[in-house]
């Protein structure tokens, strides 16, 4: 009788667990860093978002005179939009003009919400002078 060999045909459980424990590790390396990125895109649409209100603001101010509603007088005016990203995307940031908004200044804000809520950065500023704040490192928060 003649002894014939038989192939494999198939993965063993051994090879299969040490295909997930390698797929595992890889993944926990790379969800942190892919975790990183969307933050700072997202604070990077923020600071675009800050960029453009501010814009808003000068031409009010060269429209009215002022910053306030009428100008030298009344209330603050009212942002074209209030969350970034504007797209209408789940909200990241609160945008908003800081209390004490007057004739002569302003300082409009980005607040952080929902998953972006514990970020480093914290509240980011810009006032009417164009000095950017931040509640972390100004380096790494507003890359300049």
């Amino acid at each position: 009788m003649a002894l014939t060999a038989r192939r494999s045909a198939g993965f063993t459980l051994i090879e299969v667990m040490i295909v997930v424990v390698i797929i595992g590790i890889l993944s926990s390396i790379a969800y942190p860093s892919y975790q990183d990125y969307v933050k700072q895109a997202r604070r990077a649409d923020a600071q675009a978002s800050l960029m453009e209100l501010a814009q808003f603001m000068e031409r009010h101010y060269t429209d009215k005179g002022g910053y306030l509603a009428g100008g030298q007088t009344g209330n603050a005016p009212s942002l074209p939009f209030t969350s970034s990203p504007k797209d209408g995307g789940t909200a990241a940031y609160k945008l908003s003009l800081a209390k004490g908004v007057t004739a002569q200044t302003y300082t409009v804000q980005a607040e952080p919400v929902g998953s972006m809520s514990g970020d480093t950065c914290g509240t980011l500023t810009i006032d009417h002078r164009g000095k950017k704040g931040s509640a972390g490192d100004m380096k790494k928060c507003w890359k300049r």
